[in-house]
C-alpha cells in the first residue's frame, strides 16, 4: 500500500494482523478534500445525481422543476463527526483500495440521527480478493491521549473488540449491504466478498479511525493496538488509523464544507 502524498506519517504501531498509524492532513489538503470528494461524500452527490436521473421526467412544469430541485438539494450544515466520518471513508477508499458503496444517511428518516452497525461498510479488493470492510470513526478534540470517544458502550474500543469478536455483528452487515444490492453496479463484488465469508467468517478487513485536531501522539492508538491483537483470528486483519487535522479544525468542519459549496467549491 502507498501513502498518499496528501498526508504525513508521523508514526507507526505493530505489525499484522494489527497495525497502527498517525497521519497528518495540512491545512492546504484539507480544504482542497472539503471542496472536493469529502463534500460530495457528505453530500451524497452521487445519490442526489442518481435520484434526480429517477424523477427528471416527472417534473414537467416550473412549479414541479422548482419543487424537484429543493428536494434534491441538501442546503443545511452537516454535523462535524459527520464531515469526520467522510474524511476517513476517502482517506480508505484512496489508500487501502477501499469501496463503501452505500451511505448510511440513505438509511435515515431523519437528518442526524445516527444508525446502529459500523460507520462504514463495504469491500476492500487486496491480494486479487474481495473481502468485506466495515470501518468505525470516532471524531473527537478531546486533548486526551486516547480521548474520551474511544471509551464507553459506544466507544471505539469496544466497537472494534465487537467486530472483532461477534459474529453476528458480521452477519448483520452482510445482510444489510445485501438488501440493497439487487440491481446495483457492485452486485459482483457483493458476491465474491460473500464467497470469500462464507467460507471463513472471520476473512474481512476492519478500520478504527479517530479524526483528532490535536498534536500527533501514539497513546492515541498504541494500547489498542496491542489488546486487539490478543485472540486476533488468523484471517482478520485490523487497521487503527489516526487522522491529525490542524489545530481547532474539527469545531469548523461543517461551516468549511457548506462555504465549499456555497462558494463553487473555493473553501
Amino acid at each position: 500500500m502507498m501513502m498518499s502524498p496528501a498526508v504525513t506519517l508521523h508514526y507507526r504501531l505493530g505489525a499484522i494482523p494489527v497495525t497502527g498509524v498517525g497521519l497528518g492532513l495540512p491545512v492546504d489538503q484539507l480544504d482542497r478534500q472539503l471542496a472536493g470528494p469529502v463534500g460530495a461524500l457528505v453530500f451524497d452527490d452521487a445519490g442526489a445525481h442518481n435520484l434526480g436521473e429517477l424523477l427528471d421526467g416527472l417534473a414537467d412544469t416550473e412549479f414541479s422543476r422548482e419543487n424537484l430541485d429543493a428536494l434534491l438539494a441538501d442546503t443545511s450544515a452537516p454535523e462535524d463527526w459527520r464531515v469526520g466520518e467522510a474524511l476517513a471513508e476517502h482517506y480508505l477508499s484512496e489508500n487501502h483500495d477501499c469501496f463503501f458503496p452505500w451511505p448510511d444517511g440513505r438509511d435515515e428518516r431523519k437528518r442526524g440521527s445516527s444508525l446502529p452497525g459500523a460507520d462504514l461498510v463495504g469491500f476492500q479488493h487486496k491480494d486479487g480478493r474481495e473481502r468485506f470492510v466495515f470501518g468505525e470513526v470516532k471524531t473527537s478534540s478531546h486533548t486526551s491521549y486516547p480521548p474520551g470517544a474511544v471509551y464507553g458502550r459506544h466507544g471505539l474500543k469496544q466497537q472494534m473488540e465487537d467486530l472483532r469478536n461477534r459474529r453476528e455483528i458480521r452477519d448483520g452487515l452482510v445482510r444489510y449491504l445485501g438488501h440493497r444490492v439487487s440491481g446495483a453496479a457492485w452486485r459482483e463484488r457483493y458476491q465474491a466478498a460473500a464467497a470469500v465469508y462464507l467460507n471463513d467468517t472471520c476473512e474481512v478487513r476492519l478500520f478504527g479511525v479517530l479524526v483528532r485536531d490535536v498534536p500527533p501522539h501514539e497513546d492515541d492508538l498504541r494500547v489498542r493496538v496491542n489488546t486487539l491483537t490478543e485472540a486476533c483470528p488468523d484471517a482478520m486483519t485490523i487497521g487503527l488509523i489516526a487522522i491529525y487535522l490542524p489545530a481547532g479544525s474539527i469545531a469548523n468542519l461543517s461551516a468549511k464544507v457548506v462555504a465549499s459549496r456555497q462558494h463553487g467549491g473555493d473553501a
